[in-house]
């Protein structure tokens, strides 16, 4: 409990300490062409699954919203948000990125890992880059299916991002990485970032050696979800900066399906 306890402590003031930089990222997203990407690609996900229903009659949980990207363009795009982060300097840039929406979405503090919210109160999750970095994820997830409604969606992107600390291979491919960010001049994803301060918390966090996203397949599937993977969403949703920078390490969408 007390490594748990210490785990979380340090990836709280990390992310404390993180949040304007990580806001700046969020912000240039809004101003980009990634607005429209994403928005498109959580639209198209949510539209498919509810197919008679509005945008207005579904509440959707952005769990670990950080700057509150996915919150915003889902709150724009006129669903029902509902937004929970762990740090509140995070939740703070979140709410001043919201601007005029930040009304229509219900920003709280809260661990992803234990989430206070009754059973069955959303229609949707949402996730971006979190679940690699929990303490306890098998736990999240359990949580997660509980507030989803039956009939819901959970709808996962990560990545494998620092399994390059446990095997070999991808220790070689992820300096290849950095070597052609320099090499193309891409910018640097790692600008800013106490890259150090990172693989500490990595070091600790239980889903950094585990090969995903068949870990996430398996657990949900045996929570009793209907779970798929598409390992290619990457090509959808990067630019071709990130594509660079993170060539050996591409994000996947695990999309899961309460069945009713």
């Amino acid at each position: 409990m007390n490594q748990i306890h210490n785990y979380r402590y340090e990836n709280i003031a990390y992310w404390t300490k993180r949040a304007p930089g990580y806001s700046n990222v969020n912000q240039e997203e809004l101003q980009t062409d990634q607005k429209r990407v994403w928005s498109q690609t959580l639209d198209e996900r949510i539209q498919a699954h509810f197919v008679n229903k509005s945008r207005s009659d579904i509440y959707i949980l952005d769990v670990g919203t950080g700057p509150g990207f996915f919150a915003i363009i889902l709150a724009e795009l006129g669903y029902h948000v509902t937004a929970v982060d762990y740090t509140q300097a995070m939740l703070e840039q979140a709410k001043k990125n919201a601007g005029i929406l930040t009304g229509k979405i219900d920003f709280l503090q809260m661990n992803a890992e234990e989430l206070s919210f009754p059973d069955s109160r959303f229609d949707v999750i949402v996730s971006r880059n979190l679940t690699w970095n929990l303490s306890a994820p098998e736990k999240a997830y359990s949580h997660w299916v509980r507030v989803l409604k039956q009939g819901g969606l959970l709808l996962n992107f990560d990545a494998n991002w620092y399994r390059y600390l446990y095997d070999t291979k991808a220790e070689t491919d992820h300096m290849a990485d950095r070597e052609n960010v320099q090499l193309t001049g891409a910018a640097d994803d790692t600008a800013g970032t106490d890259v150090s301060a990172m693989e500490s918390i990595a070091r600790k966090a239980p889903l950094s050696k585990h090969v995903r996203p068949q870990w996430d397949v398996d657990i949900l599937s045996r929570l009793g979800m209907t779970v798929s993977a598409d390992t290619d969403v990457w090509k959808q949703v990067w630019t071709k900066d990130e594509w660079v920078n993170n060539a050996s390490t591409p994000m996947f969408l695990v999309t899961a399906k309460r069945v009713a």
